[in-house]
C-alpha cells in the first residue's frame, strides 16, 4: 500500500512539474512574439525606414527552462545614486537596488540589479528593476554590447531571472538611441544561450 501511495504522489508531482513547465515555455513564446509584433507595427517599431523595409523578424536562442532562474536577492538599501555610462554622452542616474546570487554550471554568479531613480519617482514604474548584462555570447551570437532583462521588485527573498526573455538596447537596431552599458560588475563568465540573438539586417 506505501508503494502505491509513493508510485501516486510521484506520478502527481511529475505531471504537474510538467505541467508547470510547459506554462512557463508558453509565456516565454508569447514574449518573444510580442516583442517581434513591436518592430513589425510602424507604431511601436524602434527600426528607422529602411530596417522596417528589411526586417524578417528577431532571432531568439531556443528556449529552456535551465537559464529561468531562481536566485537568492539580497537588498542593498544604502548605496549612493549614480551615473550609468550610455552609448552616448547622456548619463541617467541608477541606483543599485540589490544582488542576485545563484549558480550555474558550477559556477557562482552575482548580479547587480538596479533601479532608474527618474522612473522609480512615477507610479507606474516605481516597482521596475533593471539587469544589463554581458557573457561569453556578447559579440558570438548575441549583441555585443550586453542584454538586458526587465524585473519587478521581489516580496521575499528571491528573485526570477528569465535570460529566455534577455532582449537587445534599443542601439542594437538604431543608432540614433542611448543605451546603459553594463556595467563590468554583470559580466558573467558564461555563455548564457538563452534569450536574443545579435541583430542582422537581412
Amino acid at each position: 500500500m506505501q508503494y502505491i501511495f509513493i508510485s501516486i504522489f510521484l506520478f502527481f508531482t511529475l505531471n504537474v512539474n510538467a505541467q508547470s513547465e510547459r506554462k512557463i515555455v508558453r509565456k516565454i513564446y508569447k514574449f518573444q512574439k510580442e516583442l517581434n509584433l513591436e518592430f513589425l507595427d510602424p507604431k511601436t517599431t524602434i527600426l528607422d525606414s529602411l530596417g522596417q523595409l528589411s526586417f524578417e523578424g528577431l532571432e531568439f536562442y531556443p528556449v529552456t527552462t535551465k537559464y529561468r532562474i531562481k536566485a537568492s536577492f539580497k537588498r542593498t538599501p544604502n548605496e549612493k545614486p549614480f551615473l550609468m555610462k550610455t552609448s552616448t554622452d547622456r548619463l541617467p542616474e541608477y541606483v543599485k537596488y540589490g544582488e542576485a546570487s545563484f549558480e550555474i554550471e558550477d559556477e557562482k554568479i552575482i548580479l547587480n540589479i538596479y533601479q532608474n531613480i527618474k522612473y522609480s519617482k512615477i507610479e507606474e514604474y516605481k516597482d521596475d528593476l533593471f539587469l544589463p548584462f554581458t557573457d561569453y555570447t556578447s559579440g558570438d551570437g548575441s549583441y555585443g554590447g550586453g542584454r538586458y532583462i526587465d524585473l519587478k521588485i521581489p516580496d521575499n527573498e528571491f528573485i526570477i531571472l528569465d535570460f529566455n526573455k534577455s532582449y537587445n538596447p534599443y542601439c542594437a537596431y538604431n543608432k540614433k538611441y542611448s543605451c546603459p552599458i553594463p556595467p563590468i560588475e554583470n559580466d558573467i563568465v558564461l555563455r548564457i544561450e538563452a534569450g536574443i540573438k545579435d541583430f542582422s539586417e537581412h
